[in-house]
């Protein structure tokens, strides 16, 4: 399954919105440790824990998901 792409602005204008948007960081730790990237109350699930972790979102919200 191939999911659909936000951009950065489109994300804005849906928090600036309102939207309730789960913010979800799924870099490995030692991508996220060497960026400088850092986003303020992200959930950080890297993606190879996200299928086993997966119930730790809310499954109502919708999640937009930053990787590299």
């Amino acid at each position: 399954m191939k999911a659909p792409r936000i951009t950065k602005e489109e994300l804005k204008g849906k928090l600036d919105a309102g939207a309730e948007v789960v913010l979800l960081d799924v870099r490995n730790p030692a991508d996220y440790a060497a960026s400088q990237v850092k986003i303020i109350n992200a959930v950080r699930i890297p993606l190879d824990e996200l299928e086993k972790r997966a119930g730790e979102l809310d499954p109502v919200k919708e999640v937009a998901a930053y990787c590299t």
